[in-house]
C-alpha cells in the first residue's frame, strides 16, 4: 500500500493550515495498493517526539480512525465525522477527544506518522478506543500497511 497527500510530501513539511497554529483541520489523504481480503482500514497519526525531539517521553496521538470500508481510497482536507465513509469511527486521541487534533510541538521539529493498516476484519462493539487498546485488537489481523511522515516546528 502506499500513502499519500497533495499537501505535504514524505519528510517534508506540514502547512501550517493543518496545525493549532492554522485551522487545525486534517490534511488530505489518499491511498492506493489496498490487498485483496481486506474487510476494514484503520489511520491513525501520531507524534513519537513528545514534548521534546532531544528528549522523547511519549508519543502524542492525534487522530485515530477505523473501520474504514477498504473501497475507500482517500479522506478530504478538513474532513469531519458527517462526511466519513460510512461505517467508519473515531478512536480517542491524546486531548481525550474524538477529532483530528493537527500538530502543536511545544519545542522543536516533530515527526508525524501518517499510518494506514489493511485489516482482515471490521471491529464491532469498540467505543471510541484509545490508539493502545485498538492496535492490541489489530493484532493477527494485519494484512497491509503503508506511513507518511511530515514535519512541523511552531514558528
Amino acid at each position: 500500500m502506499q500513502l499519500t497527500s497533495i499537501a505535504f510530501k514524505e519528510g517534508g513539511e506540514i502547512p501550517k493550515r493543518y496545525t493549532c497554529d492554522g485551522r487545525d483541520i486534517s490534511p488530505p489523504l489518499a491511498w492506493t495498493g489496498v490487498p485483496a481480503g481486506t474487510k476494514s482500514l484503520v489511520l491513525i497519526v501520531d507524534d513519537p517526539d513528545a514534548p521534546d525531539p532531544a528528549a522523547p517521553r511519549m508519543t502524542w496521538v492525534h487522530w485515530v480512525l477505523f473501520n474504514i470500508p477498504p473501497e475507500t481510497g482517500s479522506l478530504p482536507e478538513g474532513v469531519r465525522q458527517k462526511e466519513f465513509p460510512a461505517g467508519t469511527l473515531e478512536g480517542r486521541n491524546d486531548w481525550s477527544r474524538t477529532r483530528y487534533g493537527g500538530p502543536c510541538p511545544p519545542k522543536g521539529t516533530h515527526r508525524y506518522y501518517h499510518k494506514l493498516y489493511a485489516l482482515d476484519t471490521v471491529f464491532q462493539g469498540l467505543r471510541s478506543p484509545a490508539k493502545e487498546n485498538l492496535e492490541k485488537v489489530m493484532l493477527g489481523h494485519i494484512l497491509a500497511r503503508a506511513e507518511l511522515v511530515g514535519k512541523y516546528r511552531k514558528r
